[in-house]
């Protein structure tokens, strides 16, 4: 029986786990290199959070300083998020009765069209200006008779 060399077989093609640059790169605890403590994509510290995670909790920043951030990297554009402390932030602020009123304003207008006058139910889209119906009846003109009218046979 003859044994086969590592040179006879076929070379295996899978994927090598390496450490990715960027993580080390963006590692930065102590704030030396980029002034505040800065850590890699997926690897911030409990207890801190973006603006995102905050208002999914139903929190804001609330005045207070970016703690940390996260860098990455993007399509080669280096990407950033600031993390702020859950433990100083406050609840969300709720609009008072006269921003709602001022809310519900100006989505109405937005949903009037200015050539016919009706609430269409849906936003008027800006790059035609009014409603389809409206859009549709600019663009083709019902047509006019000729003034040629053919003699029955």
């Amino acid at each position: 029986m003859t044994a086969i060399t590592g040179s006879a077989l076929p070379a295996r093609r899978h994927k090598t786990v390496r450490p990715r640059q960027s993580w080390a790169e963006f590692y930065d605890p102590d704030g030396v290199q980029y002034g505040i403590p800065t850590f890699p994509y997926r690897s911030a510290p409990a207890g801190l959070a973006t603006r995102r995670q905050l208002r999914a909790q139903g929190l804001r920043p609330g005045g207070q300083q970016v703690q940390a951030q996260i860098l990455w990297r993007h399509r080669r554009a280096r990407r950033v998020a600031y993390l702020y402390d859950v433990t100083q932030a406050k609840p969300k602020r709720d609009a008072t009765p006269a921003q709602q009123q001022a809310i519900a304003e100006a989505l109405s207008a937005r949903r009037t069209c200015p050539t016919c006058g009706q609430d269409q139910g849906f936003c008027i889209p800006r790059s035609l200006g009014e409603c389809w119906q409206c859009a549709d009846t600019a663009r083709r003109p019902e047509r006019q008779p000729s003034g040629y009218e053919a003699e029955p046979c």
